[in-house]
This record gives C-alpha cells, structure tokens and sequence, in this order.
C-alpha cells in the first residue's frame, strides 16, 4: 500500500511563482475551481487522498472541506498562506496558524506537509508544535537534496520524527515522518514522488522506485499539487528560464501520469494508512 498527498494551492503560491509576482497587487484563485475534478478524478480511479490545503482557500470557498470529507478523503496543513517555516516571523505565529486552521476544519487535520518542504535544521522547531497540537503525522521530508530543499540522510521508510531528530527514527516521538519516494537517476539520488519530477522522468522509473519500495515494505509516499492536476486553471505567467521551466514543463502530462501510477499501485490516505 502506497500513499497519496494532493498539495491544494492555487496558482500564486508555488514557491517559483511567488518570488515573480511582486507586481500582482489582487491575487484571485483560480485552481481552486478545479476541485470537483480532483475529486472526480480519485473517485473514477477508487483512491483515497490526502489534501494538504492552504487555509486561505478554505477562508475563500469554506465548501472545500466538505467537498473533501464528503469524498471520504482527508484534510491536511500546509499553512494558511503557502508560507515556507523559513519565513516565519516567530514561532508563535505558525502556532496562531495551526490553531486558526484548527478551528477552520474542525480540527479535522492530523497532518502536515511544510511548504516547498521547507522543514530543516533551522525550521525544526515546528515538529514541537505539531506535536502539542495533536498532529500525528509529517510529510515534509525530501530524503535527497535538491536546489530548493532536501534532508539527504533523512531515512526513506516512514520513522518517528523530533525536534531534535529530522533525519533518524526517535523512539520517544509520537510523530510519524513519511518521507517522500526518491530513486537514482544517473548515479545521483533524486526525488521521484512528485511535482517537477513526477513530470519529468519517464514512467518506467518511477514505477520501479514504486516497487523497489514495496519489495522492502516501504510505502512510496507521493505528491502531486491541484494546479498540476487542473492545468486549465494554472494561468502560463512570464518566469525566468530556469523557474519556468520548473514549473510548466509537461504539465499537461501530470495527471496522465499519476493515473497510471494508481492504476498500477494500491494508494490510500495518510491516516488510512496509519490505521490499517
């Protein structure tokens, strides 16, 4: 069995968009219309997911989370504003979020995923606080390094994560880490569970990961973001080379590519994960 994560954000909050956009004084949702698509789209396929929601959109459409309970899905935290633990002023104000989502879902979510998986040696201090909030999962690990984020000596099988240990298994945690898939791609260790990457390596190694990981009993932890399964709605906005071809490059081919993926492996939801 392998898990599911959808990063519902809307178009300006990936983080290669939003270091372009200054300009932009009105930010309108748009991705956030594609949501009975997804839903749609996992429910064809009989998947279970968890949605790791911006609490923004949630302000904007409170219809979401029952759309999303409704399904037989999952809510998840990825802060109110796509907001990277690097930026926040103080401690206090991701604790101001965590409970201001709280109170937005009904305390429905156990889950976290830091935004462009910005949990590090710096930003550690947010396991503390899911943990006096009763969270019981993380998925904000990157068992490799890339130019925007990574742990890569973190372990690759879900572990007990702590303040005090990103990368290892700490006994006395309560806090389960799912790391996301990774694979070897030209001698070098990459991530293979998502975003740019699901995009763009072919499938064939991607699969194999997928059961390498069940070949050791590890779970094949996945990602995909709402924008990249509502392309319609991802307005094409001007980017460096580089950040845009991060971020558009064969994004009409995403969902595509995740549905032979779920096709070809069991998935589920974090907690129905945990609770199997």
């Amino acid at each position: 069995m392998n898990i599911l994560g959808i990063d519902f954000e809307d178009w300006y909050h990936p983080e290669l968009v939003r270091k372009n956009i200054n300009s932009v004084k009105k930010l309108e949702p748009s991705v956030i219309q594609g949501i009975d698509k997804i839903l749609d789209w996992l429910r064809k396929n009989e998947t279970h997911a968890t949605f790791f929601v911006v609490g923004e959109l949630l302000e904007y459409k409170p219809e979401i989370l029952d759309k999303i309970i409704g399904g037989n899905h999952e809510i998840g935290f990825h802060t109110m504003y796509h907001t990277k633990l690097d930026d926040f002023n103080s401690e206090e104000k991701f604790l101001d979020e965590v409970k201001k989502f709280g109170k937005l879902t009904g305390n429905k979510s156990k889950g976290f995923r830091a935004p462009t998986f910005s949990l590090n040696q710096r930003t550690s201090w947010a396991i503390k606080i899911l943990q006096e909030n009763n969270y019981l999962y993380d998925s904000s690990v990157v068992p490799a390094k890339t130019d925007l984020y990574g742990l890569p000596n973190a372990e690759k099988k879900p572990y007990r994560i702590s303040t005090n240990s990103l990368e290892r298994n700490d006994d006395k945690s309560n806090l389960l880490e799912f790391p996301i898939l990774t694979t070897k791609f030209l001698a070098k260790k990459i991530p293979a569970g998502g975003g740019f990457y699901l995009r763009f390596l072919p499938s064939k190694i991607i699969k194999n990961a997928v059961k390498n990981n069940e070949e050791n009993q590890i779970p094949a932890t996945f990602y995909i973001h709402s924008w990249e399964l509502t392309p319609e709605f991802m307005p094409k906005i001007s980017l460096p080379k580089k950040d845009h071809f991060i971020t558009y490059h064969n994004l009409n081919k995403a969902m595509p590519k995740m549905t032979e993926i779920i096709q070809n492996f069991e998935f589920t939801s974090f907690e129905k994960y945990i609770s199997k």
